[in-house]
């Protein structure tokens, strides 16, 4: 244990699945995954303060950008932020509570994992506030009973998924790729959209995942924009058209604009448009803005993990 501390600010980074490969149900409901996740530039912040009463209180930043009704955001226990939190004081068994204040800047319900990067985020802090002393492998066990992806948010960088998604295995590279985002007005349950390729793979056999297209890889690592964009591939595009039909729309609109693919990222509804560099980021922007009102955001990647920014 180390001394606790009064405030600390912590963020952790939303991501991309830039190979997504998904196998059937299993027994237990879950799906056996080939993924390459990639951390992008736009991070979810947890600001928490010490609280000596055991409590924990959460609040939404009013500065968050992509909450569009405040006032139905839930901040009571099931939300992941008060799990993780709840979860570590049980783990470390400290009685020491927080105030946990959280600014959200990754789509709700988008498919970039941004509740995982909340969670990632909150183990971070309450570790340093608290004083409890986990080290980063102690903390991902203990993400990985929140989520698959919350992992990887602690992780950062690029890293291949295998088994839920949780089972990582970095890849030590720091070969920039630039990525346009198109967030939609709306979520999709992740749950639902798995429901949805099930009902649309009825009858067919799956493999089960076993690996990463290395073409993928090699074309992350070097980078290679336009081989990267010939080997993208997300099993769950079709159950999300299926749910989202309008996404196959903006998709086009995407790519007549100029990106080098266009992809829905993770179970969307967020687009993630895969682009040369950042002038070509603005210029597709530019083109989408302009002609079709469409609100985009440049992010880059790969993005360090949860990380402490201030602690005092």
């Amino acid at each position: 244990m180390n001394e606790p501390k009064n405030f600390v600010i912590a963020h952790a980074p939303g991501k991309i699945n830039c190979y997504f490969r998904v196998g059937p149900p299993r027994e237990d409901g879950y799906h056996d995954v080939a993924s390459l996740y990639v951390a992008v530039s736009l991070f979810e912040e947890i600001r928490a303060t010490l609280r000596q009463d055991g409590e924990l209180h959460l609040r939404l930043d009013e500065a968050s950008t992509v909450v569009d009704e405040p006032e139905t955001f839930p901040l009571g226990p099931g939300n992941l932020v008060h799990q993780a939190a709840q979860l570590l004081r049980e783990h470390a068994g400290v009685n020491l509570g927080a105030d946990l204040e959280i600014l959200k800047r990754v789509p709700i319900a988008g498919g970039m994992g941004g509740g995982s990067a909340d969670a990632a985020a909150t183990l971070v802090a309450c570790n340093e506030l608290w004083g409890t002393g986990l080290d980063r492998e102690e903390l991902g066990r203990l993400g990985a009973r929140l989520g698959a992806d919350v992992p990887f948010a602690l992780m950062g960088g690029a890293a291949i998924g295998l088994g839920v998604g949780d089972q990582l295995a970095p890849l030590l590279t720091r070969a920039r790729t630039d990525w346009v985002l198109i967030p939609a007005s709306y979520g999709l349950s992740t749950p639902r959209v798995y429901a949805m390729l099930d009902r649309l793979r009825a009858g067919q056999s799956i493999p089960v995942p076993t690996e990463v297209d290395p073409q993928v890889i090699k074309a992350l690592m070097e980078p290679d924009a336009q081989a990267l964009a010939d080997t993208l591939v997300n099993d769950l595009t079709q159950a999300s058209l299926a749910l989202a039909p309008e996404l196959g729309t903006v998709r086009d609109l995407a790519e007549g604009a100029g990106a080098l693919r266009a992809m829905v990222s993770g179970s969307g509804p967020t687009l993630a448009l895969l682009v040369r560099d950042a002038e070509h980021a603005r210029e597709v922007m530019a083109q989408l803005g302009d002609e079709v009102g469409v609100a985009t955001l440049a992010v880059q990647a790969p993005a360090p993990g949860a990380r402490i920014v201030h602690s005092q």
